[in-house]
C-alpha cells in the first residue's frame, strides 16, 4: 500500500433499520476532491466536443444499464435508506424519465436559435445558444438518492457538463452505483466522478473551482454553501426545505384528497421535501375529510409501508414539534409516538398556527389538520410560511384558481406530486426553499450560459457606431425611432 492509502480515512454506511454496515467509503480531502475537479476539467473539452447527438446516445446507453439493472439499484437504495422496494423502485422510475427527457431535449432547448434583429438593426442575423458552463459539483441528499439529484446531474451532463458528485454520507452505495454504471457506459473519460465523505467534502467541492453548484438538503446548509460560493462568484442552485400544504376545498373528491394526504404525510417516513406537512380543509367537508384520513392512517404502518427515521437526529425534531403541537392545545388523533427508529404515522389537529409543527420543517411522518371557513383562508394560511416549495389543491372547480394563488415553486391539482413525475416541468423553489430550478428546458438551461452573437449581413449607409456619423444621421435616426415608437406617447 501506499502511504495515500494507510493514511486515508474511512466511514461505514449503515442500514439505518438495522445498523447493518453495508458498506465503507473514504472521506476524501481537500487535495482528492481538487484532483477529481481537475480531471473532470481536462474531460469536459472532450465531453462538450461530442455535441447533442453524441452526448444523447451515451446518456441511453446508460439509462438502458440503469432500466436493465433497476433491481440492483432498488436493492441498493433499501439498504442504505431502509425504504421499501416499491418505493425505492419509484424514484428510480422517474430518475429513468428524466434521463429519457433530457438526453432526447437538449438540442432542441439549448442548440442555436434565430432572434428578431429589429428594424433598427434589420441587416443583421441575431442568434443565441446556451454552451456548456464547464464543471457542474452536485451534492445529494439521502431522502432520495436516486431521484434527487438526478434531476441535477442528467440535465447537467446533457448539457455538455461534466459532473463531480458527494452523494450523502448515508447513501454513498448509492452514489458510487450510478458513477460505476456510467463509466461502463462511457469509459473513454472521467466524465461523471464520485467523492465521498462529510460536510469538509461537500465545502471542499464548493471551493475547488467548480463553474456551478447544485445542492439539495436543509436551509441552514443551503445558506452556507452560498456563503462560500460567493468568495469565488460561483453560481449555485438551491433546493431546500419546505413546509408544504394540502388544499381541501369544498367539492373536492374527498377520497382521493384524503388518500393523497395520507401518502403524502407518511410516505417515505414523511422525509420528503415536497411532502405534505400541514392541510388545510372547507369546514363543511372538515369531519367528513378528517374521518377518512383516520382510517386510513389506520393501515399506514412504521416499518412496513415506510421505513425508518434515516438521521438519528431528525427524530429529535419530530418528537419536539409533536409535544409542542400537544403542549400548545392540539390533539394526536394517531400515532404521537417516537420510537428509536420509527415514528407513528401522526394526524393532528388544533394545532395553532404558531406551533413548530405548523411553522417548521418536520421531516416525519406528521402531519396537521385545520378546518377553514373558506379557501381565501386556506390560501392565506398556507402562503403565512417563509418556505416556498410545492403545494397541493383538491377541488373539482376551483383547482386552477386556487394554483395560482398559492406562492410556491410548484403545485399539482387533484394528484399528490405529479408535478416531479413529469419531466418537462421545472422542479424549485422560492423563499426559504431556495432558488433556481432543475427538470424542463429550465433545469437545461441551469447548466449553461446563453451566447448571443450578432452579424452583419450587409452594410447600411447610416452608421450608428462610428464616429464618422454625422448629424444628418443622427436626425434621421431620431425621426426613425420616433415614428416607430411615439405612438403611444401622451401629448
Amino acid at each position: 500500500m501506499t502511504a495515500v492509502e494507510v493514511s486515508q480515512e474511512t466511514f461505514d454506511s449503515l442500514n439505518p433499520a438495522t445498523d447493518e454496515v453495508v458498506g465503507t467509503y473514504p472521506v476524501q480531502t481537500r487535495e482528492q476532491v481538487e484532483e477529481a475537479v481537475e480531471r473532470a476539467r481536462e474531460a469536459a473539452r472532450w465531453w462538450s466536443s461530442l455535441g447533442f447527438d453524441g452526448r444523447a446516445e451515451r446518456l441511453r446507453r446508460w439509462n438502458a444499464t440503469i432500466t436493465h439493472r433497476m433491481r440492483e439499484l432498488c436493492e441498493v437504495v433499501q439498504r442504505e435508506t431502509g425504504k421499501p422496494y416499491g418505493d425505492a423502485q419509484l424514484e428510480v422510475v422517474l430518475a429513468i424519465e428524466h434521463v429519457a427527457w433530457a438526453a432526447r431535449n437538449a438540442r432542441k432547448v439549448l442548440g442555436r436559435k434565430r432572434r428578431s434583429a429589429g428594424l433598427l438593426l434589420s441587416n443583421h442575423t441575431a442568434t443565441v445558444e446556451y454552451l456548456p458552463l464547464g464543471v457542474v459539483g452536485v451534492i445529494g441528499p439521502w431522502n432520495y438518492p436516486v431521484f434527487t439529484p438526478m434531476g441535477s446531474i442528467t440535465y447537467a451532463l446533457a448539457a455538455g457538463n461534466t459532473v463531480v458528485f458527494k452523494p450523502s454520507e448515508y447513501t454513498p452505495g448509492v452514489g458510487k452505483w450510478l458513477v460505476d454504471t456510467f463509466a461502463e457506459a462511457v469509459p473513454e473519460h472521467p466524465v461523471f466522478q464520485l467523492v465521498t465523505g462529510f460536510g469538509q467534502t461537500g465545502a471542499a467541492l464548493v471551493g475547488a473551482g467548480v463553474d456551478k453548484i447544485a445542492f439539495t438538503g436543509s436551509t441552514a446548509t443551503g445558506k452556507k454553501i452560498m456563503a462560500a460560493a460567493a468568495e469565488t462568484l460561483t453560481p449555485v442552485v438551491i433546493e431546500a426545505g419546505g413546509k408544504d400544504a394540502l388544499l381541501v376545498d369544498s367539492d373536492a373528491d374527498l377520497d382521493a384528497a384524503a388518500d393523497a394526504a395520507v401518502w403524502g404525510a407518511f410516505s417515505n417516513s414523511g422525509q420528503t421535501c415536497i411532502g405534505v406537512e400541514r392541510v388545510y380543509v372547507h369546514e363543511r367537508v372538515y369531519d367528513s375529510f378528517l374521518d377518512k384520513v383516520v382510517a386510513l392512517t389506520g393501515k399506514v404502518r412504521a416499518g412496513e409501508q415506510y421505513g425508518p427515521m434515516t438521521m438519528p437526529s431528525q427524530l429529535d425534531v419530530v418528537r419536539e414539534h409533536i409535544a409542542d403541537a400537544l403542549a400548545k392545545g392540539g390533539r394526536a388523533l394517531t400515532g404521537g409516538n417516537v420510537g428509536e427508529r420509527f415514528v407513528e404515522p401522526t394526524v393532528l389537529v388544533d394545532v395553532p398556527e404558531d406551533s413548530d409543527a405548523v411553522r417548521e420543517e418536520t421531516f416525519g411522518p406528521t402531519m396537521t389538520v385545520a378546518k377553514v371557513r373558506d379557501m381565501d383562508e386556506a390560501v392565506e394560511k398556507a402562503n403565512a410560511t417563509r418556505y416556498g416549495l410545492a403545494s397541493t389543491v383538491f377541488s373539482k372547480h376551483n383547482g386552477q384558481r386556487l394554483a395560482d394563488r398559492l406562492r410556491a415553486g410548484m403545485t399539482s391539482i387533484n394528484a399528490p406530486f405529479s408535478f416531479a413525475g413529469i419531466a418537462s416541468l421545472p422542479f424549485g423553489g422560492v423563499g426559504d426553499s431556495g432558488f433556481g430550478r432543475i427538470h424542463g428546458p429550465e433545469g437545461l438551461r441551469e447548466f449553461a450560459r446563453p451566447k448571443a452573437v450578432a452579424r452583419q449581413r450587409f452594410a447600411v449607409p447610416v452608421k450608428l457606431t462610428s464616429f464618422t456619423r454625422t448629424d444628418k444621421t443622427e436626425r434621421l435616426v431620431g425621426k426613425l425611432v420616433t415614428t416607430l415608437h411615439a405612438r403611444g406617447a401622451k401629448g
